[in-house]
């Protein structure tokens, strides 16, 4: 905002290309009140001189409309939706912070590498409700990376209680079918273990480990939050920051 403020359009040069204001996936856009793009410096490049008054993201949420909308009330404001990361090849979750200056409104936006806890519960509570629906038919889609139960570094598994083998994976296929009661982290703590000992006496609970995050590639801090339902233990995690 202050190289605009200084130096008007002519900054716009430097928002277009890579250098000072573009770097990796962080990049600047602007958006004219009437929902024109005049400029980008990302992959929305294609987008200048277009109308994006009515852009969705990839669930179908018409995020640029609830920027304008704010931005035409002349109140600045951020807003979460989901969008293709062209560095990991995926559709992640990010968040625009925007700011209306005049005609215009400035964006710049980030990707979130973690989900909350919340979240985690949240799909964690619609993976249990799934699991009593249909039963083990359920286990299809948590494996299935369009089945609604992966999501960024968010995702389900699910074990057996009386055998402790992994029925359902939704980031690492290779463990399903196998006993993985004695899994331990990077540190050498158990993981499934006590998730096994708690479900024998408590319907629901949480474990703390190092685990592989599937979005950074790295090892983090993961808190798994699970539930016992009949004779399986369904879980779902979120990394710690």
């Amino acid at each position: 905002m202050a190289r605009f403020e200084k130096d008007g359009e002519l900054a716009f040069g430097a928002f277009s290309r890579p250098g000072e204001f573009v770097t990796e996936d962080l990049y600047i856009y602007v958006v004219g009140m009437d929902g024109v793009m005049q400029i980008s410096g990302g992959p929305s490049l294609i987008l200048v001189g277009r109308d994006i008054s009515d852009l969705r993201d990839a669930e179908g949420k018409p995020f640029v409309r609830e920027i304008l909308d704010t931005a035409r009330a002349g109140r600045p404001g951020n807003v979460e939706y989901r969008w293709l990361n062209r560095q990991h090849a995926r559709i992640e979750r990010k968040v625009a912070y925007f700011r209306p200056v005049g005609d215009r409104v400035f964006v710049a936006g980030y990707y979130l590498p973690r989900a909350s806890a919340e979240q985690a519960k949240a799909l964690l509570w619609r993976a249990v409700h799934e699991l009593k629906q249909e039963g083990s038919k359920a286990f299809a889609a948590f494996n299935d990376l369009n089945g609604g139960f992966v999501q960024d570094d968010l995702y389900v598994f699910v074990v057996s209680t009386e055998d402790g083998r992994m029925r359902a994976h939704g980031a690492t296929p290779r463990l399903i079918g196998k006993d993985v009661s004695g899994l331990k982290d990077t540190d050498g703590k158990p993981v499934v273990a006590p998730m096994l000992q708690s479900a024998k006496t408590k319907s629901e609970g949480e474990v703390d480990y190092l685990w592989l995050n599937p979005v950074t590639r790295k090892t983090e801090r993961k808190r798994s939050f699970f539930v016992r339902v009949d004779k399986y233990v369904v879980a779902v995690g979120s990394y710690q920051p």
